[in-house]
């Protein structure tokens, strides 16, 4: 059974930091790419970053919506299956429900994620 388990989302104010967490379970090799995507009240549900696992490190690949370019950093820790995005200076625009979800096929677009967590709120407010 496949499971994502997202965490640390919380309230920030403007210009803070916090660190999300996808931790998954039970998928199989060839679902190599995790994403991250948002969904903020009353708007489309929008990518954010995806983490594509070579077969060795050097392999790996990122990529990160125009947005969040040089704020947010996603990476991996194999040994613990987890994915991590690191938000820096965080505005309010950035409020949102943060998912993680997991694909074969690197890409901003939530159609090609299989399996999905159960989101976690991240507000940003003064």
């Amino acid at each position: 059974q496949v499971q994502l388990v997202e965490s640390g989302g919380g309230l920030v104010q403007p210009g803070g930091s916090l660190r999300l967490s996808c931790a998954a379970s039970g998928l199989t090799s060839d679902y190599n790419v995790v994403g991250w995507f948002r969904q903020a009240p009353g708007k489309e549900r929008e990518g954010v970053s995806w983490f594509s696992s070579g077969d060795v490190s050097d392999n790996d690949r990122t990529h990160y919506a125009e947005f969040v370019e040089g704020r947010f950093t996603i990476s991996r820790d194999s040994a613990k299956n987890t994915v991590f995005l690191q938000m820096n200076n965080l505005k309010v625009e950035d409020t949102a429900v943060y998912y993680c979800a997991a694909g074969r096929f690197p890409a901003l677009r939530g159609d090609l994620y299989t399996y999905w967590g159960q989101g976690t709120q991240v507000t940003v407010s003064s």
